[in-house]
């Protein structure tokens, strides 16, 4: 655990991550947990459409293509991006563990550039848990998973209950969110990082 900070670095009584039982098997797609997400939605023309799927233990992986609405530098991917991307496959951690939880800090590194076009092949794993908090890792490469290191994090998720969202979120996209007919949509809408 070299480079990580104190706030990142799991403590001695962590517990190892236990992977659910019900929780996606190894290969299976988790899809968009809200069609509105930057990160996964389908419904964000310049989003990030991530894909997530379970791996093998408490681990996801992930690819994102860069696009050209996706620039910082000129041909070059915009560094918030590349760390948005991390952080939509570090949530995708919660649906292995099935619990509700977000962000509580991201530490990236920028190890190269990402020039638009590429297909980032993104690696995500928990390492610890601790009481709520969740320590994590992920890694993204470039051109395939044996591809060179473009950029990684290391991050700390907080489990919540749903009044999370309903306290804090935007009224009117709550209220949609939860009045959807289809339930499996409803509960999908909150079960991960937003």
């Amino acid at each position: 655990m070299s480079g990580r900070t104190t706030a990142l670095t799991p403590p001695d009584d962590a517990g190892p991550p236990v992977r659910h039982p019900d929780a996606p098997a190894p290969g299976e797609i988790i899809g968009s947990h809200y069609e509105y997400c930057f990160g996964c939605g389908p419904a964000v023309a310049h989003g990030l459409h991530l894909e997530t799927r379970a791996g093998e233990g408490v681990r996801v992986t992930a690819e994102f293509r860069v696009k050209e609405a996706h620039q910082g530098a000129p041909g070059l991917a915009h560094g918030g991006v590349l760390a948005t991307a991390l952080d939509e496959t570090l949530g995708g951690l919660g649906w292995l563990l099935r619990v509700i939880a977000v962000t509580g800090r991201l530490e990236t590194d920028f190890v190269r550039p990402v020039p638009v076009g590429t297909v980032l092949y993104l690696d995500a794993e928990v390492l610890a848990v601790h009481g709520r908090k969740i320590y994590c890792t992920a890694t993204g490469r470039i051109g395939g998973p044996e591809g060179p290191v473009a950029v990684r994090a290391d991050a700390m998720f907080v489990e919540v209950k749903i009044d999370h969202f309903i306290e804090n979120g935007r009224p009117a996209e709550i209220k949609a969110a939860l009045a959807d007919p289809d339930q499996v949509k409803v509960a999908r809408a909150f079960e991960v990082n937003p």
